[in-house]
């Protein structure tokens, strides 16, 4: 079962929430192109201002083969609403993203959490699963940011017992 993925001042996108998604159809719902090609971002984040979105990309089962040491971040599901993600190594609850996440509800920003178990299985890039809007819960410690998200949606029950065990 999937939902319409809705941001900004009631802007529907046309993703659905519990769909699947490459990385390319991600940013082309969204619509960001560059130099009129879609922009594909090398990190696990992307703040989109057209619509006031932060959209968090996340990898459940990393390698040291494919990531750094300070990309290796401690993402998991905590129950079907409630998501544990480590913000990019450098973020400070102070400073201008953490404040952002902090505060996304109040200052009218969205986030948007997409999810996959692993980047690449036989040599092919997995698709995302779209988790929908999330809100902000609370957060301990800096560089990074341990935070739990709260999901608008319960991710679907399979997903989220595959998600555990992908996760460790």
């Amino acid at each position: 079962l999937s939902f319409p993925l809705v941001v900004g001042d009631d802007l529907e996108v046309p993703l659905r929430v519990h769909g699947s998604y490459s990385m390319s159809e991600i940013m082309g719902g969204f619509g960001v192109i560059r130099n009129g090609r879609l922009l594909s971002p090398q990190t696990g984040v992307f703040w989109h201002p057209e619509t006031k979105t932060d959209l968090l990309f996340v990898t459940l089962q990393k390698s040291e083969a494919e990531y750094s040491p300070k990309t290796l971040y401690r993402d998991y599901p905590l129950s079907e609403t409630l998501f544990h993600w480590e913000s990019q190594h450098h973020t400070a609850e102070d400073s201008t993203t953490g404040q952002r996440y902090i505060h996304h509800v109040e200052r009218g920003s969205h986030v948007v959490l997409f999810v996959r178990h692993q980047k690449k299985i036989g040599g092919v890039n997995q698709p995302y699963v779209c988790l929908g809007r999330a809100k902000y819960v609370r957060h301990q410690d800096e560089r990074p940011m341990q935070i739990t998200w709260e999901l608008e949606r319960p991710m679907p029950g399979r997903f989220f017992e595959q998600a555990k065990v992908a996760a460790g």
